[in-house]
């Protein structure tokens, strides 16, 4: 259900979860004893939702969804889409015409992550839920008490409307450094550097946005150099820094969701508490948005129309509707993302 951003603790107030650190938000959104399934999503009210509606006034729709086959070439632990059309005819109807069957990774291209993507050693995600194989192969939503992208569907929710922010990270290092900047150099955008782009591009960033960082990474698997293999082959890819402290910025800013070009949203690899390089396992912002706060996280959109069209109108800000997938017990999907100018 809708929660008043303002009606939520901050970080450092919100009440202790037995077993977990502070800062997970279990059972902050729950209501009349029923589980919530939606965590930051809440935030997102019928006022907050009618004041976003307001940011369109140029009557301009963005499309920010990679193409399902971006990547063109093998990506490891994920399988590429295939597309096959199919004869009416020769499937045995007396008319001419096409069908097609799609199957793809939901994590190949554009996607939500859901809140089951993520799950701690003790098997639980967000809000204590424990996902497995045998309860994500649900064929309802109503039969589904798993906190998956369904539920987005549902009258309640109505799929996801906001205001969407754009920090165009990759132009800012560009236009105003003398840095040479590469998504495939591993850098890690700092709180600070949000608020730095933020600032320069004269963006106020609201309690229930979207928060959407741009990278450049899709735009180097859309024309990958040989150089660029060989620094992929690392994967120090750039990203959102993760640490406990950027988690605990975005909670108090009561943000709604996020999304980015990168691969991860937050920078790879990760790095442990103590500074050391940490395995895919060591994903910090991961753990806290997905599992501890219930935080979607989007990757690999595509921005770079977006970005040139902020820059033109000199606005960061605008409507962004997405509809996933509606799938029970869908992991992730398509974000089937508009951004509306």
């Amino acid at each position: 259900m809708p929660t008043d951003p303002n009606s939520v603790p901050d970080f450092d107030n919100l009440p202790a979860v037995e077993g977990h650190p502070q800062g997970c938000s279990w059972g902050v959104f729950d209501k009349d004893g029923k589980k919530d399934h939606y965590g930051t999503l809440n935030f997102l009210t019928p006022e907050i939702v009618a004041a976003a509606a307001k940011e369109v006034c140029d009557g301009i729709s963005i499309s920010l969804n990679w193409p399902l086959n971006g990547i063109k070439f093998p990506f490891p632990h994920r399988k590429a889409p295939v597309h096959k059309p199919i004869s009416l005819r020769e499937a045995g109807m007396e008319i001419d015409g096409f069908d097609d069957e799609l199957e793809i990774n939901t994590q190949f291209s554009s996607q939500w992550d859901s809140l089951c993507h993520f799950v701690l050693p003790s098997g639980e995600t967000y809000n204590g839920f424990k996902p497995s194989v045998e309860l994500l192969q649900t064929t309802s939503t109503e039969g589904n008490d798993l906190p998956t992208l369904d539920h987005w569907h549902s009258p309640a929710k109505g799929c996801l409307v906001a205001r969407g922010v754009l920090i165009d990270f990759k132009r800012y290092v560009d236009e105003t450094t003398d840095k040479t900047y590469d998504a495939l150099d591993g850098h890690r955008i700092t709180v600070e550097d949000i608020e730095a782009v933020a600032k320069h591009q004269g963006l106020e960033i609201k309690a229930g946005d979207v928060l959407i960082v741009r990278t450049g990474y899709t735009e180097f698997l859309e024309n990958p150099t040989p150089e660029g293999f060989a620094k992929m082959a690392t994967m120090s890819l750039s990203g959102v820094h993760g640490t406990k402290e950027t988690a605990k910025w975005f909670w108090n800013k009561r943000i709604a969701a996020v999304a980015s070009d990168a691969h991860a949203f937050e920078a790879l690899p990760p790095l442990k508490e103590d500074g050391e390089v940490g395995a895919v396992s060591d994903l910090v912002l991961h753990k806290w948005f997905l599992t501890y706060f219930g935080l979607p996280i989007g990757e690999l959109w595509d921005l770079k129309a977006l970005g040139e069209y902020a820059k033109q109108k000199g606005k960061y800000s605008f409507l962004l509707t997405s509809v996933p997938l509606n799938h029970p017990g869908l992991v992730a999907s398509p974000p089937n993302a508009v951004a509306l100018f």
